[in-house]
């Protein structure tokens, strides 16, 4: 007890070395340490892919993502923001260095890039490095080719699609299809073999592994309570998830936008309906804690 007193009076011995220690030891607080493992333990977890928009990944459990190697139905009403989340996804990929194809059925090469630039995402920078293609397709060619190859073949399954439609100088990491809608159209009266065409494109992508985005657009969202069916319905039965994107109508007349994830297998996910907002120059943000409510002040319709 005598020694103790005198090494921490004179600095020295057992109990002044532990207590130098503890002085000059820099403190990190308990958030940041678990912060920091958090960062790390996503780092290392490549089985999911990060969309990095802001807010969006927080809705899959642990803040996973989304499986890799899945098809993913981007769908919603016209306006709902569908072209600008897939393009916004687009951005964040490029700038970690993932190659993306952006297959677009209606808008062309330079009207996308020039979309994203007004963003601020260098879009030109990452088409220059190699990183970025943007092609445009004509979805009426896409059926014509189909319709030949099925008059050629005795068994409709052996449609190749990959000659068609995917370049052979660009492997990407990621894709995006705008829209099934457009390709649909061009199947008009012809369901089965849209339905055969979907597949084999599906098949294809699975078969590559390749993470992808398929932008659906609908009148009314079904799962809501719309019996409307809409063309090309199907293909929701083959994807692997389904995010929807809603146009959000207050009696009031003002007019926002809404997100949900409404299936994606292999991950655990929030099953609600939270905010969205597409913000000029900046891109989109998702609030995963404002959950939509309807109250007696505060009433809303989903389209």
């Amino acid at each position: 007890m005598l020694f103790n007193k005198m090494a921490k009076k004179r600095g020295r011995g057992k109990a002044g070395k532990i207590l130098g220690r503890k002085k000059n030891k820099k403190e990190i607080p308990a958030k940041k340490l678990k912060r920091e493992k958090f960062k790390k333990k996503i780092k290392t977890d490549d089985r999911f892919l990060r969309t990095g928009i802001k807010g969006f990944d927080s809705l899959f459990a642990k803040d996973r993502g989304i499986p890799n190697g899945v098809s993913v139905l981007v769908e919603g009403g016209p306006g709902s923001g569908k072209t600008v989340f897939c393009l916004a996804t687009v951005n964040e990929l490029c700038k970690k260095g993932k190659k993306c194809l952006y297959m677009s059925f209606e808008e062309s090469e330079e009207q996308l890039i020039e979309h994203m630039g007004g963003f601020g995402w260098k879009s030109k920078e990452f088409v220059k490095k190699g990183l970025l293609r943007i092609t445009r397709f004509d979805a009426i060619d896409v059926s014509r080719s189909i319709e030949a190859l099925l008059s050629a073949a005795k068994k409709e399954l052996l449609i190749e699609v990959e000659p068609m439609l995917f370049p052979d100088d660009f492997k990407p990491d990621f894709v995006v299809i705008d829209s099934l809608t457009s390709i649909a159209s061009a199947f008009s009266g012809e369901e089965s073999r849209f339905r055969i065409y979907m597949e084999q494109l599906f098949r294809y992508l699975e078969k590559n592994k390749i993470t992808n985005f398929l932008i659906r657009e609908v009148s009314s969202p079904s799962h809501i309570g719309t019996t409307f069916q809409e063309q090309g319905e199907a293909v929701s039965f083959l994807s692997d998830g389904i995010i929807v994107l809603y146009n959000v109508i207050y009696d009031s007349g003002r007019r926002t936008t809404a997100i949900e994830i409404l299936k994606m297998r292999g991950v655990g996910f929030k099953k609600e309906i939270v905010e969205m907002k597409i913000i000029d120059g900046k891109g989109i943000e998702v609030n995963p804690d404002k959950i939509l409510k309807k109250t007696g002040k505060n009433n809303f319709s989903l389209t």
